[in-house]
């Protein structure tokens, strides 16, 4: 039975993958747990199992004490002495035991721990396996279809697909062979659970690390990415050696090398962009196809408590609806791709309102020069000091007005006027500036 036994072990451990260290410990835990069942043992007691021979000893601890009054937990002074000459009142000795049998309710309580401890293992290997595998490729066949998410074999684990990491309009049967990306691989009560992704960018990453040499030997390195599954990606690529094309190594002869990666994502449009250290430029690649007149890149703004830096594009008329995409695809990819918020505008629309811009400050500066006691003069010195109409005078207040110094004495009696000019033309326009802007539509090109 013992040679059963060591022989069993080293089976398991084989087949599962598992430590035989691993298993003898289960097996010793499991038959000592069924002894308490049949036997009563006490927490005192150890039971080893002999790593070459299979042989079952089982130990209990006692203390030494001069009258015994639990046999089970302690031992006298003398027959101490028998066991160990040196042993002393207030020590504690190891003794060996009789032979532990078990009935057969002990023998299946051992059963199941020894499969629970077994699946145990089982389990960590394989979170062991795959834990740092996230961010890789994994090649996986379809097992079955649950509830439209795909459950893959690979290796000895399953994964899982969701169907919202699925590609739009591809289909699985069982036995297709499967390419995907892992998204996470996390500890669950039932076992370890693998995601797989199809539609996440690190997945195009990938692929075009397995499929172009140039990059595996990071002579071109991919900087960032950008995807809507299944319709378009854009992928911003650099050299690190100057001869060496990033784009056309990328695309191959004739665009062989491309054609590949857009079949694996179902004909998926990819626009392979040149990195670029200014960002100004960078953006401008990033709305290829279309042609860019002028980007200015504007200090990061907080949104939604992020810092989020922003570039206000001017393109031709002609270049507009190219820039923007189809339902604003190309300017929400250039976003993602370039980390920033996009504005385009096209050339007629910047004129027109620089014209609208321009005509409401040649208002301001009229209505400010017919103030009482604002002559050409004081309304060029009010300009300069910014404050170029009545309402800009009533904005910035009295101590404002008196700061400069070409008003002097007439300070109380011209913002007594812009007040009047103020409250005459409120009158007449009764809708708030707040409510004309926060009607206004947002710019067809934001992103």
């Amino acid at each position: 039975m013992n040679r059963e036994l060591i022989t069993v072990i080293e089976q398991i451990g084989r087949e599962k993958g598992i430590d035989k260290e691993t298993l003898f410990e289960a097996v010793e835990s499991a038959l000592l747990s069924a002894s308490r069942k049949t036997t009563g043992a006490a927490d005192n007691v150890r039971l080893a199992i002999d790593r070459t021979t299979g042989a079952v000893t089982v130990y209990g601890r006692k203390k030494v004490v001069e009258e015994v009054s639990d046999p089970k937990l302690e031992i006298a002074l003398d027959a101490a002495r028998q066991l160990n000459a040196e042993a002393e009142l207030g020590d504690e000795l190891e003794q060996e035991l009789p032979p532990l049998e078990l009935g057969r309710i002990a023998a299946q309580t051992a059963k199941q721990v020894i499969l629970q401890r077994v699946r145990d293992a089982e389990r960590e290997r394989v979170y062991a396996d795959f834990a740092d595998k996230e961010g890789q490729l994994l090649r996986g066949v379809v097992h079955r279809i649950e509830k439209r998410n795909v459950i893959l074999e690979i290796g000895k684990a399953e994964a899982v697909l969701p169907e919202r990491e699925q590609i739009p309009g591809e289909r699985y049967n069982p036995g297709d062979r499967v390419r995907a990306f892992v998204l996470e691989v996390r500890r669950t009560a039932k076992g370890p659970q693998i995601t797989l992704s199809r539609t996440h960018p690190g997945y195009l990453v990938r692929l075009f690390e397995t499929e172009i040499p140039e990059i595996q030997e990071s002579i071109v390195v991919v900087k960032a990415a950008a995807r809507e599954a299944g319709e378009r990606a854009k992928v911003a690529v650099a050299s690190t050696k100057r001869d060496v094309d990033p784009i056309g190594a990328c695309v191959g002869l004739r665009g062989t090398r491309i054609q590949v990666i857009s079949r694996e994502l179902r004909g998926e449009k990819i626009d392979i962009i040149e990195w670029s250290h200014d960002p100004s430029t960078f953006v401008a690649r990033a709305l290829s196809p279309a042609k860019v007149s002028s980007v200015t890149v504007e200090p990061p703004a907080s949104v939604e408590g992020e810092s989020q830096p922003a570039a206000l594009v001017i393109v031709p008329d002609n270049q507009l609806s190219l820039a923007i995409g189809k339902k604003g695809q190309n300017a929400r990819l250039a976003a993602k791709l370039t980390g920033m918020r996009i504005d385009i505008k096209s050339e007629s629309e910047v004129e027109a309102e620089r014209g609208a811009r321009a005509g409401g400050e040649a208002d301001g500066r009229a209505a400010l020069s017919g103030l009482d006691g604002v002559g050409a003069e004081l309304a060029a010195a009010l300009v300069a000091a910014g404050l170029d109409a009545p309402g800009a005078i009533v904005d910035a207040g009295l101590a404002r007005l008196m700061s400069v110094p070409e008003v002097g004495d007439r300070a109380e009696r011209i913002y007594a006027a812009a007040e009047g000019w103020v409250s005459a033309h409120a009158a007449r326009d009764p809708a708030p500036a707040a409510t004309a802007e926060e009607s206004a539509p947002l710019s067809e090109g934001s992103a």
